[in-house]
């Protein structure tokens, strides 16, 4: 079972305003586990960032001068996507954004649904947590997740943040000590997210004392006495 953790940072909110894709961020999991062969890329928008997504993301026009346009990575990025389940929060945004550029590169191209199914963990998140906040950060503190990092915003490094939430919220693996090392591009190293201390330390199991076990077993035994000889928890443990 292939996974791919997906975010992207954008020009501003909408594609149909001609904004872009700046920063693709990609984590791969294999039933479940962590390869390290990410995908991670910066790109030429050929149009200025909005200061408000600036002030989101910390991405400037001039750090962009130099990048690959989409259409100079598209090839490579579906041949990194194919066939995966794509793993998002807050899908319809990403896709939206994935398409509208793929759409620009070419006329004929399959929006991204056609080439993965999608998951959305906004959508999990949701379901299990109704009528709480779910956002990116209000999931790491409820799952004790720590994202003292981002302080801004940043597709690799909250694609992997995202990884560890997914991992947690569907019941599997919880410690993956993350590190953005080993990804392709040009998005250089950045430290991941680090479970927080408190998931890491062994459980202390108190014993009941011989007095705590004798009172126990009476109060057992009244409930029994009071309910007929039906007392679950005698019949469980019989």
């Amino acid at each position: 079972m292939r996974q791919i953790v997906l975010d992207t940072e954008t020009t501003g909110l909408e594609p149909a305003e001609g904004h872009r894709i700046i920063e693709i961020g990609c984590v791969e999991l294999v039933d479940r586990r962590l390869t390290r062969n990410n995908f991670h890329q910066y790109l030429q928008p050929d149009r200025e960032i909005d200061q408000g997504a600036m002030r989101v993301h910390g991405i400037t026009n001039e750090s962009l001068r130099d990048k690959p346009r989409f259409a100079d990575i598209a090839e490579d990025f579906i041949g990194y996507v194919r066939d995966a389940e794509l793993i998002i929060h807050n899908a319809p945004f990403d896709v939206g954004f994935l398409n509208h550029e793929l759409g620009l590169w070419r006329e004929d191209a399959q929006p991204i649904e056609a080439l993965c199914r999608i998951t959305d963990t906004l959508v999990m998140a949701r379901a299990l947590h109704p009528g709480q906040r779910n956002s990116l950060d209000a999931l790491c503190r409820r799952y004790e997740i720590d994202n003292s990092q981002r302080d801004l915003h940043g597709a690799l490094l909250d694609a992997e943040i995202l990884a560890d939430l997914y991992l947690t919220m569907s019941g599997g693996q919880v410690s993956l000590s993350l590190g953005a090392q080993g990804a392709s591009g040009t998005g250089g190293t950045r430290a991941g997210p680090r479970r927080l201390a408190t998931r890491q330390s062994p459980l202390v199991v108190v014993r009941a004392s011989t007095e705590e076990s004798a009172a126990h077993q009476a109060r057992l035994a009244a409930i029994d006495e009071a309910s007929g000889g039906e007392c679950l928890w005698l019949k469980t443990w019989a």
